[in-house]
């Protein structure tokens, strides 16, 4: 009978194996994380920001449609056409600022003033508007497109920002499944273990090969194992209930575990592995994080607008040259001069200054700003990246030491069962032994969930979580 208990004992603990029917079902870490990325609603709210960068950028490039103009004007009084004023073309803003111009214009009228005048079949112009002074190297125009550009980027670092955190969290919910359920696989081990004795026990006590007290000491460790049962389970509970909130279909309807839906086995997750180039260029890679890209991006936004604002200082000095053409048969070039022409001249500038001035000191300590907070952010990002990589060196040294101090506490527990079963050690050393073994396997799957949160956690602080599992 002591041969069969040693015998048991060690079949239950050679590994936390389970067997699986065939209703099981096995989410994989990898194939989870790939639904989150494209399902879950945030992952969909993470792509419309890159639709709203794309619809900025397209308002942006706005300015520079062409657009149709048209204009008419007539008065009548008494049966007397007092005029009529027909004006009509086509504007072409530029990008560097200049305006094309073409059109046609008819006027006619008893009473039209002189300057009007047209010939019958009308005036075709062409020409062009040149800011020489403010406006001649960047206007609004040109400044919205290329704070709209830098806008398109700043949305793409927010998309992954949104999916960083996400898969962060999804990422730390899945692990704590993962430990909740191969710990309940140990208490259940261990407790149908403890049942084995219990009953062997008594059936030794009763044909008077061990004392009715030892009956007592073997139904004590079966109701500490029910309660630690009892305990794991309402942690998987809760674990697979958090695993469900990332659980989506197409971001609208919510999804939840199937009850025979389980975790990796502990046998395929294995130690991790850090990416070698990630150790190496830590401080690249802390550079190129999208919060440091996106601060740099808007601060390249305030750069445009102090620039535009360093514009305005200048005098308002625009040219106008149209030459004209008399529309006769279709043929607008037979009757075309160069002596043919209207121009024009503006020119305004304020005398003090005192609004374009403040807008550019103003933008100028905005920039400053910024820069110290981008400083102070670059550093504490660092700080952070750091101590988590820190944090994943530990938990893997940990991980390797503790997976032989399991290995030692199984030899011990062998060694024990071995000596009960010749008599030379009694009911309460080898249920310390099992105690002390059920302990450690516990406590290596905490660490070896340790670890994998660890890694997801140098990921996050670095910006960017893969879609996919680590190996």
């Amino acid at each position: 009978m002591r041969t069969l208990i040693s015998f048991l004992a060690g079949l239950a603990f050679t590994s936390i194996a389970f067997a699986q029917n065939d209703t099981t079902i096995v989410l994989g870490y990898a194939d989870f994380i790939a639904r989150v990325s494209t399902e879950h609603p945030l992952a969909k709210r993470a792509d419309i920001k890159i639709e709203e960068g794309e619809s900025k950028l397209l308002y942006g490039r706005s300015g520079f449609d062409p657009q149709l103009y048209t204009g008419v004007g007539q008065k009548y009084f008494k049966d007397t056409q007092y005029y009529s004023l027909i004006d009509g073309g086509l504007k072409v803003p530029t990008w560097f600022g200049i305006e094309l111009k073409a059109g046609y214009q008819q006027n006619g009228g008893t009473y039209l003033n002189p300057e009007n005048n047209t010939p019958g079949s009308g005036l075709v112009y062409a020409g062009v508007s040149i800011p020489v002074g403010q406006g001649l190297f960047i206007d609004k125009r040109r400044a919205d497109l290329k704070k709209a550009q830098l806008n398109l980027k700043v949305t793409e670092l927010e998309q992954q920002l949104i999916l960083n955190e996400l898969l962060y969290q999804a990422g730390q919910a899945y692990w704590k499944w993962f430990e909740a359920y191969n710990t309940l696989l140990v208490y259940n081990e261990a407790y149908q273990l403890a049942n084995q004795r219990f009953d062997a026990v008594k059936q030794e006590v009763l044909i008077g090969e061990r004392p009715f007290i030892d009956t007592l000491e073997a139904g004590i460790q079966v109701q500490n194992r029910l309660l630690g049962l009892q305990q794991s389970q309402l942690k998987v509970t809760n674990a697979a209930a958090l695993v469900s909130t990332y659980l989506w279909e197409n971001g609208i309807i919510p999804l939840e575990l199937a009850d025979a839906t389980i975790p990796e086995s502990l046998e395929k997750v294995t130690m991790t592995s850090l990416n070698p180039a990630i150790a190496t260029q830590l401080d690249t890679l802390i550079a190129m994080h999208p919060l440091l890209e996106q601060s740099r991006f808007k601060i390249g936004q305030l750069e445009i607008e102090k620039r535009l604002q360093k514009e305005r200082l200048k005098p308002v000095l625009n040219l106008k040259y149209n030459p004209i053409a008399e529309y006769a048969n279709g043929n607008t070039f037979q009757n075309f001069s160069i002596n043919n022409y209207t121009w024009g001249l503006e020119f305004k500038m304020p005398l003090m200054l005192r609004k374009e001035r403040s807008s550019v000191k103003l933008t100028d300590l905005k920039i400053q700003e910024s820069q110290y907070l981008l400083n102070n952010k670059q550093q504490a990002i660092r700080y952070k990246v750091m101590a988590a990589h820190n944090r994943w060196n530990t938990s893997l040294d940990q991980l390797k030491l503790y997976t032989q101090t399991a290995q030692d506490y199984k030899g011990l527990l062998q060694a024990e069962q071995r000596l009960f079963s010749i008599g030379e050690s009694s009911l309460f050393m080898v249920n310390a032994r099992e105690v002390g073994y059920i302990k450690t396997q516990i406590k290596l799957i905490s660490l070896l969930k340790d670890n994998r949160q660890a890694l997801l956690s140098i990921y996050y602080e670095l910006g960017y979580l893969p879609k996919s599992s680590f190996n």
